[in-house]
This record gives C-alpha cells, sequence and structure tokens, in this order.
C-alpha cells in the first residue's frame, strides 16, 4: 500500500508535528478548561445503588434546591424549583441534558423562549448560553458532561 503525502497550496509538505509539540497544545487546552469548570481528577468508576431521599438537598436560594450524583465521566442532579424561580442566564463547557419530571420550565436560548413540560428533554450543547424560569412547581432531571466541577465545589455563585 503506498504512503500518501498531505502538500499544501504551496506543493511543499506542511511540517510535522512532533509527540512534544502535541503533548504542549495538549497540556495548555486542559489548563485553560481547569479554570472552568472541570474537574482535576476524575472519581473512580464504581456500582453504585443510590435513592434519591438518600441525599440531602442543598438548599440553594428559597426557590432553588438539588441534589446530584457524580460518575466518573457524567453527573446527574435532581433539581427543584418552586414557581417563580429564576436560573439566570449562564453557560458552561458542560452538555447538558435536561428532562422534566413534574412541572414546567420556560428556558431562554439564543434569543428564543423554549417552554419545557413534564415528559419532554431539551439538550443545551456546551457553551450556549441559557436561564430558565419555573412556571410551575418543577422537578427536573439534569444531566451533564462532564460532571460540574462548579457545583461539587459549590463555586456556583449564580444560583446561591
Amino acid at each position: 500500500m503506498k504512503k500518501k503525502t498531505l502538500k499544501t497550496t504551496s506543493g511543499k509538505r506542511p511540517a510535522q508535528k512532533t509527540s512534544a509539540t502535541r503533548k504542549t497544545k495538549a497540556v495548555s487546552k486542559v489548563k485553560v478548561a481547569l479554570k472552568a469548570t472541570v474537574l482535576k481528577g476524575k472519581p473512580k468508576a464504581e456500582l453504585r445503588h443510590v435513592p434519591w431521599s438518600s441525599i440531602q438537598i442543598e438548599a440553594l436560594n428559597p426557590l432553588l434546591g438539588r441534589q446530584f450524583i457524580v460518575g466518573q465521566n457524567v453527573m446527574v442532579a435532581r433539581v427543584l424549583l418552586k414557581k417563580g424561580c429564576v436560573v439566570p442566564e449562564h453557560s458552561h463547557h458542560n452538555e447538558q441534558i435536561t428532562y422534566i419530571l413534574e412541572g414546567a420550565l420556560k428556558f431562554g436560548i439564543g434569543g428564543r423562549e423554549i417552554v419545557v413540560n413534564a415528559g419532554e428533554v431539551l439538550t443545551i450543547p456546551p457553551n450556549m448560553p441559557h436561564s430558565a424560569e419555573a412556571i410551575v412547581d418543577t422537578v427536573d432531571l439534569d444531566i451533564f458532561n462532564p460532571p460540574r466541577a462548579d457545583w461539587i465545589n459549590k463555586t456556583d455563585a449564580y444560583l446561591r
């Protein structure tokens, strides 16, 4: 099998990247990401059976409470919002999937309002600014990949 050679428009072959160059770029990307909401180390993967009733509800403000469980690569949170609770606009590098168990949330995303009712799902790509308001008392399940380090470390001042 003949090996293909890449050529630029000038006809010259592009410079080869060394593994040291690739590692340096990867490390610099990681350092930038660590300043956001990435955990420094992954928790050990293990089998667990956890009833929500065994996890204390963290009261973030009078209208907002949450519980969460962190796996190796994913976090699931049960979020309890009273009618009128507003989650201010924010964004994060984590992909988010929101499933409304009870009630309804009105999301503001990209100049649009999207109402998500019980039994419906909203997927929010990484780095997309969004806000939410509880139209009625609501219970939602949020899934994040990777886990939200700001929630784990309690540095999520925008919710408190």
